[in-house]
């Protein structure tokens, strides 16, 4: 990055604005250039000062985060990473957030933290560099959109997705083109602990299949969809009995826990030509060589393409890798996945 990247910090408490300020000014390749500690200030202070990022804390007097930032997407979209308590209360506003079009989110830190507020200037710098993309609008009172899936017959092909940034917005656009009776369907999606139970209800709530939490030893059903639990185990898939998760104690990898690659990896050798892979938006390279080995065990694949990605870092490194056999815009991949999952191979089903 040329010059720093400028960000506004907003948060009602001094005390954290001023460790979220120390923690981004101790990278030379970004500079806090302002703080706000409500909305009021901070609508002045990005007139003002036109910072490349917004750090935005959830809960303010006045206006609270939320209608803060629909007003921001509203009237002057910029990338805007949320800072939330790790309570379920704080993670369903996050995800809220996420929906609403906010880069990403952080945790705050608890107390005695080693490492308060790990990955934000990471995250602040993918935000700066990034521009933010036209992406698939989803309405959360609409039913699921109506494509390949009013043709679809169920099948017991198994559907690997992994997202990192921009996930939320993408996963809400793919799953709502499912079916009730879809494929058995795994998720690796980045996001602090706290959150991912808070997703899973989301989206339980607005597509048409069953989406719970992955839990250890849970059976894979047609008709069910498994988002691996964040920040303390990564999820693979097994053959016990039957098909079923496994939540797997070890070092993070690429960086995550959990990881994409380790869920890839574990697909391709439990389900080979009937799986099919599916790699969205994100920073990083964390799936690449998962779905590569997915591709290679005869497995259908699938990247977002650049155009829809908030950041297109994970499916770029799988498309260069060789590991994408088909590159799509968000809107097309939750229907092409269907018809792939539908196609009968001879000697296969």
């Amino acid at each position: 990055m040329s010059t720093p990247a400028r960000v506004l910090v907003v948060d009602d408490s001094p005390t954290m604005r001023g460790l979220i300020s120390a923690v981004l000014n101790a990278d030379p390749e970004v500079r806090v250039v302002g703080q706000a500690a409500d909305a009021f200030e901070a609508r002045q202070a990005i007139k003002q000062l036109d910072p490349d990022v917004v750090t935005l804390d959830i809960e303010m007097p006045n206006m609270n985060g939320l209608e803060f930032l629909e007003k921001i997407m509203r009237l002057r979209p910029m990338p805007v990473i949320m800072v939330s308590t790790l309570t379920h209360k704080g993670a369903e506003a996050t995800i809220a957030a996420l929906e609403i079009g906010a880069f990403d989110c952080v945790g705050k830190p608890h107390a005695g933290d080693p490492n308060p507020f790990d990955g934000l200037v990471d995250k602040v710098k993918a935000a700066a560099r990034s521009q933010r993309k036209a992406m698939i609008t989803t309405n959360s009172t609409a039913a699921p959109a109506v494509g390949a899936a009013a043709e679809y017959r169920a099948s017991r092909k198994i559907i690997a997705i992994g997202a990192s940034t921009g996930g939320v917005e993408a996963l809400i656009a793919v799953l709502q083109k499912f079916p009730p009776r879809c494929p058995p369907t795994v998720i690796t999606q980045h996001m602090p602990h706290t959150f991912t139970k808070s997703f899973a209800e989301r989206l339980n709530r607005l597509c048409a299949p069953a989406v719970a939490e992955a839990t250890d030893g849970a059976r894979l059903e047609i008709g069910k969809i498994y988002l691996a639990p964040g920040g303390e185990k990564h999820l693979q898939v097994a053959n016990a009995v039957a098909p079923c998760c496994r939540l797997v104690d070890r070092e993070p990898v690429n960086g995550h826990r959990p990881s994409v690659d380790l869920l890839f990896d574990s697909v391709a050798e439990l389900a080979g030509r009937n799986a099919i892979g599916v790699i969205l938006t994100g920073m990083g390279r964390d799936g690449a060589a998962g779905l590569l080995k997915m591709r290679h065990a005869g497995a259908r694949t699938f990247g977002q393409n650049e155009k829809t990605c908030v950041v297109y870092g994970m499916p770029r490194v799988a498309y260069e890798l060789g590991a994408v056999e088909t590159q799509l815009p968000l809107g097309s991949i939750g229907d092409e996945v269907l018809k792939a999952a539908a196609a009968r191979k001879e000697g296969i089903e």
